[in-house]
């Protein structure tokens, strides 16, 4: 059974996500506090965190901070949940290292699925430690990375080495939200002088030598981007 840790100050909100999440056998654990969620987070490693940002105390983002920032916390991934408005904290809880985020209000159904998305990637990333993976498959594009090739639909699509190694990056981490920041750096390295506007200008060409398959790639307004998952 995977165990859910979920950090929320206000009672009731805390209550609703834990009766949904255990309706579809996950066992769960509430906290109220940043510093009462690290505690709980090295007493009992949960498969995944669900933490508001919004916190009596220490707050969110520093405890996303903290966990991510650890050896023996930073493989536990953390879907973040905040205010429709801050878009600004999600870019940020992003570039510390949550995987995936949720706005108030939220409905259960959708938590639900985040929850196991998350969960679900973890898995396969494991997974994928274990054997060489030489073959990425998404949707309907196929990368080979021994010959640096990519075909749709068995046609080779003409990526320059950038496109390419943003494609790789993405599909290696389908369904994660990341910000222009974190693909620049993953892509070229946290030094490399490229803007936003760069990212973008990318996005396109790389959307545009994929053709159809290229709606893979989906824009989160003011956020960044993301590979859709095999189900969206």
């Amino acid at each position: 059974m995977k165990k859910i840790l979920i950090v929320e100050d206000e009672k009731d909100i805390a209550e609703l996500i834990s009766y949904n999440l255990k309706r579809e056998g996950f066992d769960t654990r509430a906290v109220t506090s940043g510093e009462k969620a690290v505690a709980a987070v090295l007493k009992e490693t949960p498969d995944l965190v669900i933490l508001d940002l919004m916190l009596p105390g220490v707050d969110g983002l520093e405890i996303c901070k903290q966990l991510k920032y650890s050896e023996k916390t930073k493989n536990i991934p953390i879907l973040i949940v905040t205010a429709k408005t801050e878009e600004h904290e999600i870019v940020l809880g992003l570039e510390l290292g949550a995987d995936d985020y949720l706005t108030k209000p939220f409905s259960p159904r959708v938590l639900i699925a985040r929850a196991k998305a998350v969960i679900r990637r973890y898995s396969r990333k494991a997974a994928e430690k274990t054997t060489e993976q030489t073959i990425i498959k998404a949707g309907n594009i196929l990368i080979d990375l021994s010959r640096y090739r990519v075909e749709i639909e068995g046609e080779k699509a003409n990526l320059s080495a950038t496109e390419f190694n943003l494609l790789v990056f993405l599909a290696r981490n389908r369904g994660s939200v990341f910000s222009r920041n974190q693909i620049i750096e993953a892509v070229k390295g946290s030094d490399y002088p490229v803007t936003d506007r760069s990212v973008d200008v990318q996005i396109v060409g790389l959307r545009k030598k994929l053709g159809g398959a290229g709606s893979i790639i989906e824009t989160i307004r003011g956020i960044g981007y993301r590979m859709k998952e095999e189900d969206d």
